[in-house]
């Protein structure tokens, strides 16, 4: 195992470095220092994806025969590495990430052309439909279906915890389009536009308590909707199970510690604020204590992500290893907002919904917090959530006590 940069590994590494320098400017620095997950408003959003893209790295893992730039799996590390430790936006895996690779390994030349290059651009936002009220880890339970009726698919049911579903134009599902056999064998896996009749997208109230329009989930109803089968179903009808699970391949194993280390560095900074008693919270040797012993895990972690990425140098799969990565990195960002909550004390307290609006010019009223600790409940709240989406830790544990232990 090789865990050294090499020299072009080092150079490519000061010119991530530098770009990042020049493209993530004060503004979005000041709107990412007041989000609580990580993404900002649509439109900075996009005009971030889109500088990405420009310069070719807003889909590292692509390859290049479809406009990806051709890197080499420590290059595309150290480009997640550095954009997490910078507190980038992250970018909005749904197309990217999720639907993209699905499309290239199963969609038909037609719906390539259509698909690839729009993700690619940023021109269109995607969402996920997977999990539904009564299917959520036990995802082969889903029951939204789709009938056909002609060259048509007739779609009704619904979706839940449907990310930013209020500004996606295309949605892909999981629909069941047979009731013969195992759960698994009637489910397919389609794609189509958001702005089709018989849509509906309900927000979902979050503890985090986002702004109007700035939600984060949502429920998506369906009724009667038709969707074209040419256009919409992606391989074959009633294997949509085994995209799915190809899918989720690139849902879950990414490297967490930089951005961990990123939002420990906040933590320090509010605890360097605040004060416990006459001296600063991070002080306080209890508290230092436990900085320390997040450090600690957190240097672990980068330790197991490296191990992982030599493996992959090496040309071996990643296994089971995805679902412990999956386990350690959504617990310790959780250990983290808890400290974070910790460091900002009473001043956590005066908790109010739009954090944003409070912070910047015009607002009518203030909040008694400081802007550093604004958003210590809204993120110790959001990222409750990240122990349970991309499959929960408790299905992780499953897959690992079968897998690693033989259980």
């Amino acid at each position: 195992m090789d865990l050294s940069l090499s020299p072009a590994d080092l150079k490519f590494q000061t010119e991530v470095r530098d770009w990042i320098a020049a493209n993530f400017d004060d503004e979005l620095r000041a709107k990412m220092a007041l989000s609580k997950n990580g993404y900002v408003d649509k439109a900075a959003q996009v005009a971030w994806q889109k500088k990405l893209a420009s310069k070719g790295w807003i889909a590292p893992n692509w390859p290049k025969e479809y406009g990806g730039p051709g890197l080499t799996n420590t290059q595309r590390y150290i480009l997640q590495a550095e954009l997490s430790g910078a507190g980038t936006p992250n970018v909005a895996p749904f197309g990217v990430s999720m639907v993209a690779p699905v499309i290239m390994a199963f969609g038909n030349e037609a719906q390539k052309k259509e698909h690839l290059p729009k993700i690619l651009s940023s021109e269109v936002w995607w969402c996920q439909g997977y999990s539904e009220p009564s299917a959520g880890s036990d995802l082969a339970g889903l029951q939204m279906s789709a009938v056909r009726d002609g060259d048509y698919y007739v779609l009704n049911g619904s979706k839940i915890w449907t990310t930013l579903a209020q500004w996606a134009d295309m949605i892909f599902c999981l629909v069941r389009t047979s009731k013969e056999g195992k759960p698994q064998e009637g489910i397919s896996f389609i794609v189509f536009s958001m702005k089709l009749p018989g849509i509906t997208v309900r927000p979902l109230p979050t503890l985090d308590g986002p702004a109007e329009g700035q939600h984060e989930i949502n429920q998506v109803f369906f009724e009667n909707v038709r969707v074209p089968i040419k256009d919409a179903l992606i391989g074959k009808e009633n294997e949509g199970w085994t995209y799915a699970k190809y899918l989720l391949e690139f849902e879950r194993g990414n490297a967490y510690a930089p951005g961990l280390r990123h939002m420990l560095r906040k933590t320090r900074k509010v605890a360097s604020k605040e004060i416990d008693g006459n001296e600063p919270v991070i002080r306080n040797p209890d508290f230092a204590r436990k900085l320390a012993l997040m450090e600690m895990q957190i240097d672990a972690l980068d330790m197991t992500e490296r191990r992982v990425l030599s493996a992959l140098s090496a040309g071996q799969n990643v296994g089971p290893e995805s679902s412990m990565l999956k386990c350690r990195g959504s617990e310790a960002q959780q250990a983290i907002t808890e400290l974070t909550l910790e460091a900002a004390g009473l001043y956590s307290q005066p908790f109010v919904q739009d954090t944003v609006a409070l912070a910047g010019a015009g607002a009518n009223d203030t909040s008694p917090t400081p802007v550093h600790a604004l958003t210590a409940a809204p993120s110790y709240f959001n990222y409750r959530k990240t122990s349970i989406y991309a499959g929960s830790n408790e299905i992780q544990h499953n897959i690992l006590a079968k897998l690693v232990l033989g259980l």
